[in-house]
């Protein structure tokens, strides 16, 4: 009973479905791309694209968790890219400063986004649907005011390239893939070991309760979507250190595969369950089914229409396990 009992704990845990998911997904492409799809290069492929959507996916589903969402992503990521590019590229200042103001500008928008949600009575998808509209049009608009032009070229050295925008072990791997795992092990502490992974979750299943039991709700939503708007300038401010030029355009895939990441994970789109491993989880398994399609012998053409059918067979077994483990139930008398 002992061992029922232990195997219905593990299947109730958020991350277990998209565990099972990710081993799927990763033993298909093991069988029809061959080796070359385990290879070094075929492995950086994925964990590049991994790192850099992983670390907008995971505050991107605390925010579902907590029971609100945050879309904006798309435009903060150009935001923080161009801004770097414009300050150290452009006007030729220390990139430390364009750095810094990056990172700033997605402290304010994140501000702005849980000010606008906590005091107004507009769900989160409109308030944040505005603000990448906004941030989209300021953007386009100081480019092309401040440089005649939609791209900016930008030349880093030294420790921000390194520390930032490089390439390590071998020029396969992007430096980006140390800061996603280092900032996920801070959100499992922050999450898993913490008083405020349990309001987070208190706040997805009923907010007027969790407020009503003395957990500080705005605080904690305004925290929220200051990380996910951060996390994802962050991403820009990297990336264009790392390709040295920044565009205008882009960023808008980051929303939907961020959602997708996030559902793949196991966070349900309506609040208050999920966890960070699911997400950590669900993000490799959106990257190998983004770019392990490129390593086998189907038809491009019918390349989205396997992602698709692929990503969907991920979300259902994750759905199938947690309905399993929530409707399991050891007889009385286990021990």
């Amino acid at each position: 009973m002992i061992r029922n009992s232990s195997v219905g704990g593990l299947l109730r845990r958020p991350e277990a479905g998209a565990f099972l998911g990710l081993v799927a997904v990763l033993l298909f492409f093991a069988v029809f791309g061959g080796l070359t799809f385990l290879k070094p290069a075929g492995m950086s492929s994925w964990l590049n694209v991994a790192a850099n959507l992983g670390i907008i996916a995971i505050p991107v589903g605390l925010l579902m968790i907590a029971g609100e969402l945050d879309i904006s992503v798309g435009a903060m990521v150009p935001f923080g890219a161009m801004t770097t590019a414009v300050i150290s590229g452009h006007y030729g200042l220390p990139i430390w400063l364009g750095i810094a103001v990056a990172l700033g500008f997605g402290v304010l928008v994140g501000l702005i986004n849980g000010y606008m949600v906590i005091r107004t009575a507009v769900p989160s998808l409109i308030v944040t649907l505005g603000s990448l509209f906004a941030v989209q049009g300021i953007v386009l608009g100081l480019t092309v005011l401040i440089t005649k032009s939609t791209s900016v070229a930008l030349t880093v050295e030294g420790p921000a390239k390194a520390v930032f925008g490089d390439f390590i072990l071998g020029g396969q791997l992007q430096t980006s893939v140390g800061w996603w795992l280092a900032f996920t092990a801070c959100y499992i502490f922050f999450v898993h070991f913490s008083r405020y992974g349990n309001w987070i979750f208190a706040m997805g299943g009923d907010k007027v309760s969790a407020r009503n039991a003395g957990i500080p709700t705005d605080r904690m939503t305004i925290l929220l979507f200051v990380l996910s708007s951060t996390s994802a300038s962050f991403v820009g401010m990297s990336q264009a250190i790392l390709y040295n030029s920044a565009q205008v355009a882009g960023g808008q895939s980051f929303i939907f595969n961020a959602i997708i990441s996030v559902v793949v994970g196991g966070v349900l789109l309506t609040g208050g369950f999920g966890s960070v491993v699911g997400i950590f989880f669900g993000t490799i398994t959106f990257a190998i089914v983004n770019q392990g399609i490129y390593y086998t012998d189907f038809d491009r053409n019918w390349s989205s229409l396997i992602i698709g059918v692929l990503l969907l067979g991920a979300v259902l077994m994750n759905n199938t396990f947690r309905k399993m483990a929530l409707s399991y139930a050891p007889k009385k008398g286990a021990k």
